[in-house]
């Protein structure tokens, strides 16, 4: 059964691999915090871009018309160091129109989104700064975020390789895949490309996701293998806590994907990709209770978007495997039902488990093919990505 899951999740995906080379000079680097009630935590997150090395940081922090003490945190701040910015907003306008205002405002040649609850790591700025710098086709840097609920570990922060992928390849694999490979903090993008494609658009959980996204179709995505970039703080109060439910995640990982190929010409292959990828990732949810025996409400509810998104779906070799094993769910006495759904559940759960682990080395989750490269060939070895008027031909 594991052998058979999403023929794109098995596809190995293409990419060159270069040694990390250093800065080219100092670069600017605007840091833009939207906050909103996040006066305990932002003090450390302008912090960790303030103390950062290697790199000329501006920080906008950007309050949403928040109901504590955040905006005299924040003018505090700015008070005590002039690379803080203060904008607030008079009436509470959501994290999106937040973050597009201190957008217009950063002047630096790198941006950064930072959560007022988030933390870059030291080194970060300068780590991405080098590969913007060395690969000009790149628009877009990530690299892997440690999460945290109360104390944050030790990171790592020596980057030993650059990972990059031609940036419609990267895009054709999220999605085909019908997920999401960044957190959020990690990501370090080219400001020239943001003034071509604009800000966040308006979605509810997924509006970063659809930037990248947007990114990826107009250049290159890198990747800091061996280094930690940020801290992402685990807590109840945050958006990204709130995504964590798979209708939630699922149906707002689709918007971002319609989203994205209505902005795009000729993306009517990408289209039904990502819907057939969100149908298999809503299948492989439900599966959880189907193989214990158990058809639930949410299993229901999953399977029901699945066919919305797809109504193919069952007849694929994964969608055939859930449809057997929804029959015997729904028909089997349940100690059979769950005795003949164990080895598939810890088939599935030691896939997801190499998922997780490739995704943590190589920062997507699909195997990837190495593409050699010689050390003063590294323009012409990984080529821009296709225009947005090439998809179809793509």
């Amino acid at each position: 059964m594991s052998r058979r899951i999403h023929d794109a999740h098995a596809a190995a995906l293409e990419a060159v691999r270069l040694a990390p080379e250093p800065p080219l000079r100092e670069a600017t680097v605007s840091v833009v915090i939207p906050c909103f009630n996040y006066a305990r935590y932002v003090e450390q997150a302008v912090h960790s871009a303030l103390s950062q090395g290697g790199v000329a940081v501006e920080v906008i922090v950007v309050d949403d018309a928040s109901t504590d003490d955040s905006l005299a945190v924040i003018r505090r701040l700015a008070a005590q160091d002039q690379r803080v910015r203060v904008l607030a907003n008079e009436v509470n306008r959501g994290p999106v129109a937040t973050f597009n205002r201190g957008l217009a405002a950063a002047t630096g040649e790198y941006l950064v989104r930072l959560d007022a609850d988030d933390l870059l790591t030291p080194g970060a700025l300068q780590r991405a700064a080098a590969v913007l710098q060395n690969l000009p086709e790149v628009g877009l840097v990530y690299g892997h975020p440690l999460h945290f609920l109360h104390g944050r570990g030790p990171a790592r922060t020596r980057a030993t390789a650059w990972t990059v992928w031609q940036g419609h390849a990267w895009l054709a694999a999220r999605c085909a895949s019908g997920d999401n490979v960044i957190t959020s903090p990690e990501v370090v993008m080219r400001r020239s490309i943001l003034d071509e494609i604009g800000g966040q658009r308006e979605l509810a959980h997924t509006h970063d996701m659809e930037h990248w996204l947007r990114i990826a179709a107009h250049a290159d995505v890198a990747y800091l293998e061996g280094c930690d970039q940020a801290w992402h703080r685990e807590h109840d109060g945050s958006l990204s806590t709130h995504a964590h439910e798979p209708m939630v995640f699922l149906r707002e990982a689709n918007a971002a994907f319609e989203t994205l190929c209505d902005q795009l010409a000729g993306s009517d292959s990408l289209r039904l990709a990502a819907r057939r990828g969100v149908a298999l990732a809503a299948l492989r949810y439900a599966r959880r209770d189907v193989d214990r025996g158990r058809i639930t409400e949410t299993a229901e509810q999953l399977r029901a978007l699945a066919l919305e998104l797809d109504a193919g779906i069952l007849a694929t070799r994964e969608g055939g495997g859930f449809a057997s094993a929804w029959r015997r769910a729904s028909t089997w006495p349940h100690a059979a039902a769950r005795i003949s759904g164990f080895v598939p559940l810890v088939l599935r759960r030691r896939w997801s488990n190499a998922r997780w682990r490739r995704w943590r080395r190589t920062g997507v989750y699909e195997p990837l093919r190495i593409v050699p490269v010689t050390p003063t060939a590294t323009s012409s070895a990984v080529p821009a990505a296709l225009p947005v008027s090439a998809w179809s031909a793509a």
